[in-house]
């Protein structure tokens, strides 16, 4: 798969992704709906004997149109990347979003993104795509363009669960809820954190449970805490379960939100090495604790917690 920067109209493309299908779109997260999509990308591509091109903005256009209300990222680039790959693209092309592309009109960039850039054969979008200056295109300027054009135009309608369509919007609703579970059914997979190891305050260790203070978070943390998780760290082979505390600690005083995390059967220095942490199930909120023996009491639980739903989702894929 080959990776094109596009930092403007005149950034070249690969002859291997020209005249192909193209699917354009965020893609934050690659979810259900997302995935579907690229499928029928990739079935499209496949059957001319063409690339599948999936293009996507870094960084997202509100970021710069907005920032105030620019969504947090639920992945990061070069996991979307990688995302978008498994989920059917050959080829994934970044416009490194500014000016240049902001100010382009729905026609201007369909004609130089869409036919002078990539040459498409076709576009696979989803019903609500928009693109533009202010977003003024939508489905039916698309297919208006496109017949005129004769770019072959598929419109994927959205992927529902439980009646409710799949979107990046309501993926990050349900984890502001805390409800990293249901996420997981939207995206396909569990809520992805990563981080670098920082030094905390220690206390985990003198009681028994040494924990991991995770800095530099550069995705949705969701609501405080304690959830199931599945962790793997730079320079350690595998994963393991591990319990994942979001919030302050109120029952030493502090007030400054941290995520922890508790590996579990795990020896080894992690400080400043980077660790990614699936989330797999809430396990409850926080609360200050009346003393070390209700603490620990309840720690206890968690991690026994932690153990059962991280085992018995190894054993879900595994299967």
């Amino acid at each position: 798969m080959s990776l094109i920067n596009l930092e403007s109209l005149d950034s070249a493309v690969p002859l291997r992704a020209r005249e192909g299908y193209l699917a354009i779109g965020n893609f934050d997260g690659v979810h259900h709906g997302h995935a579907h999509l690229l499928r029928r990308l990739r079935a499209r591509a496949d059957a001319a004997g063409v690339a599948a091109v999936a293009l996507t903005f870094d960084p997202h256009p509100v970021a710069l149109l907005r920032p105030e209300a620019a969504p947090i990222p639920l992945n990061w680039t070069e996991r979307n990347v990688a995302l978008l790959k498994d989920a059917g693209a050959t080829d994934v092309g970044i416009f490194r979003t500014g000016d240049w592309l902001l100010k382009l009109t729905a026609r201007e960039f369909f004609q130089g993104v869409v036919l002078d850039q990539f040459a498409a054969k076709g576009l696979v979008e989803g019903s609500n795509f928009g693109f533009g200056r202010d977003r003024e295109g939508n489905a039916t300027l698309l297919e208006f363009l496109c017949g005129s054009s004769g770019v072959s135009l598929e419109v994927v309608p959205p992927v529902e669960v439980d009646g409710v369509a799949v979107s990046s919007s309501r993926i990050r609703i349900l984890l502001n809820e805390g409800r990293a579970d249901a996420a997981a059914l939207l995206l396909g997979r569990p809520h992805r954190l990563r981080g670098v190891v920082t030094h905390g305050a220690g206390r985990g260790a003198g009681l028994g449970f040494p924990t991991a203070n995770l800095d530099e978070i550069d995705t949705l943390i969701p609501l405080d805490g304690v959830y199931a998780a599945r962790a793997s760290v730079e320079g350690f082979v595998g994963s393991h379960a591990a319990a994942c505390h979001i919030g302050p600690n109120v029952s030493f005083g502090e007030q400054i939100r941290k995520v922890e995390v508790h590996l579990l059967d795990f020896s080894g220095d992690l400080y400043g090495r980077r660790m990614e942490i699936d989330l797999h199930k809430p396990l409850r909120g926080t609360r200050r604790f009346a003393g070390i023996d209700d603490l620990l009491e309840q720690i206890g639980q968690d991690v026994a917690e932690t153990r059962r739903v991280v085992s018995a989702s190894s054993m879900i894929q595994g299967g």
